[in-house]
């Protein structure tokens, strides 16, 4: 895990600490199932997972509001974060939002390719997806320019975000095309320091507070494979 540097408070007015969480596990994960704007609940171990980081969190600096995707897993997953951190505020945002999949969604990762070799050719090079998906340039914008209007309406607050792997890794490009190796497990941690137009990874993909639960068999997610 990175140096966190400063915590944001009156003293650091410059910047928005924004903690971006990845929703919980769902039955579809677990199943290696593209997800995409699919309205997917969380299992139980995705439940645990988001109690366990809604944990972590109640007992780090104070987060003054959570934002969330407004499908089902990130929404329960805010939920129980903003229930353990005193009853916050959870503003839904349908910005943050998991990629649109179109044909894809539905389809088991791994037979993709054969059920739907055009769509996946497109998914995998950037490209919009047949069935009404989004391009990553697309998705891109839409998640970067709602991070950005979070962090420019809490400078010097610290605020926590639920989205999806796929909106992580994009806002991951916004400040660094080098991505960081391997999956966003859920309930995964980075920790984003929003100066105006600038922007600061602190903490990329921190999973610690799953290390003694045993839910961290879970890799789906947050690639190339996102969904």
């Amino acid at each position: 895990m990175a140096d966190p540097g400063p915590s944001p408070s009156s003293d650091h007015p410059d910047y928005a600490e924004v903690v971006v969480i990845r929703h919980g596990e769902t039955a579809w994960n677990a199943d290696g199932r593209l997800q995409g704007h699919l309205d997917v609940e969380l299992n139980e171990v995705g439940r645990a997972q988001a109690t366990a980081v809604a944990e972590r969190l109640s007992k780090e600096l104070k987060v003054s509001v959570v934002y969330s995707s407004d499908l089902q897993r990130a929404y329960e997953t805010a939920q129980i974060i903003a229930t353990k951190c005193g009853g916050l505020e959870v503003v839904k945002d349908p910005d943050l939002r998991e990629r649109h999949l179109g044909d894809l969604q539905g389809i088991p990762r791994h037979e993709a390719s054969k059920i739907n070799p055009a769509a996946c050719k497109a998914k995998d090079c950037g490209q919009e997806i047949p069935g009404g998906g989004e391009s990553v340039d697309q998705l891109s914008k839409r998640c970067t320019s709602a991070l950005q209007r979070i962090g420019k309406k809490h400078l010097g607050e610290r605020v926590a975000v639920v989205t999806h792997g796929g909106v992580i890794r994009s806002l991951c490009m916004r400040v660094n095309t080098d991505l960081p190796p391997g999956s966003l497990p859920n309930t995964s941690v980075s920790v984003f320091h929003l100066y105006e137009d600038k922007w600061v990874i602190k903490t990329w993909g921190d999973v610690s507070h799953l290390n003694q639960t045993g839910f961290l068999q879970s890799g789906f997610g947050g690639d190339s494979t996102s969904g």
